[in-house]
């Protein structure tokens, strides 16, 4: 199989650095945090971040959705180094540095704009036991310009190297018109663009950027939650998965020479994809409940699991599997975090 060279596989999004501790219950009450949740940081979390990093045991790991995924797909490649391109924003500040640190450590070829008005973004995993309450504050994230770093012609060139290309739907609250032109780009170059539905908020507050880059999506990456959210703002009428993905598959597309690729997951349940004309179930590697540490990042490791095959040409079936492990890999531990090498054959 061919094997992927540098900058083949471009990201990019939102990078977080997460911030891991062993907290207790005091430490939640004390924020108004329920022991298992996502949220976004108010003013009222302020002080949590300045705490948490004052506990014992504290852990620091590249994060963020896009982030994520190209961590992994890279992880699972191994070699060459820099398969993965990664754009976004950050602080100039000590979070940053460690941003840039994380991202290097994972061979990852980060390139990211950097401003002083506000700092690098932060995710607090607050863990108590089996739980962690997510508090996420995107700050710097937030800050990225297409014309103030996507448009450089030497980042550009990154860009144009690419063969695939991938951008979480999280990004689009950030900056569409970056996505808008990356994606461009890919239809116009006959080059793969892959999106994912992130969240329920997305579809439902951030619609109209969502089907404006859509047309350009040859595959669509999303899990079951999001996908009935989407089904439900288009107007679909079915709650059923197989024809919610034979429907958007079917929503209009730019570059005729790909039919789009929808990818639904489900948890434990059996992934949806079309093929071709028919849309397939395909079951998720068994697990014993017992071994599942953190289901959180298990989207994400999916996902960066099937770009590791995607850039190297397999077709979908491969990259369904590899997909699959490489998710099944990430719930046994914290985080998205993953272990030396893969052993995935």
């Amino acid at each position: 199989m061919p094997t992927a060279s540098e900058n083949t596989l471009f990201g990019m999004g939102n990078p977080l650095l997460d911030i891991s501790a062993v907290v207790d219950k005091d430490f939640l009450d004390k924020f108004g945090l329920k022991p298992n949740d996502q949220i976004l940081a108010e003013d009222k979390h302020k002080a949590l971040f300045e705490e948490i990093v004052k506990r014992n045991k504290v852990e620091y790991h590249a994060g963020g959705s896009t982030l994520n995924s190209v961590k992994i797909a890279q992880w699972m490649i191994q070699k060459p180094h820099k398969v993965a391109t990664f754009f976004g924003c950050i602080g100039t500040d000590q979070f940053g540095e460690i941003l840039k640190k994380k991202a290097e450590e994972a061979h990852v070829d980060a390139h990211y704009y950097e401003q002083n008005e506000e700092p690098t973004g932060t995710c607090a995993a607050c863990i108590t036991g089996d739980n962690r309450s997510l508090v996420a504050n995107l700050a710097a994230a937030n800050c990225y310009k297409k014309e103030k770093h996507l448009d450089l012609d030497s980042n550009w060139e990154l860009v144009k190297k690419a063969k695939v290309y991938y951008i979480a739907g999280f990004f689009l609250t950030v900056s569409p018109e970056s996505i808008l032109k990356v994606a461009k780009h890919a239809s116009d170059n006959n080059k793969i663009f892959c999106m994912n539905l992130s969240a329920p908020f997305i579809s439902q507050f951030f619609k109209e950027p969502l089907m404006m880059i859509m047309p350009y999506v040859d595959i669509l990456f999303g899990n079951e939650t999001e996908a009935a959210t989407f089904a439900k703002e288009l107007g679909f009428e079915t709650d059923d998965i197989a024809e919610i993905a034979r429907k958007t598959q079917n929503l209009p597309k730019e570059n005729a020479k790909r039919q789009r690729v929808v990818v639904f997951t489900q948890g434990k349940d059996d992934t949806v994809a079309t093929v071709g004309e028919k849309v397939t179930m395909f079951p998720v590697l068994d697990i014993d409940q017992n071994d599942i540490v953190d289901t959180n990042g298990a989207g994400d490791a999916f996902v960066g699991g099937f770009l590791s095959a995607l850039v190297q040409e397999d077709g979908l079936v491969e990259c369904i599997r590899a997909g699959h492990y490489a998710a099944n890999v990430i719930i046994r531990r914290v985080g998205c975090t993953f272990p030396e090498k893969p052993d995935f054959h």
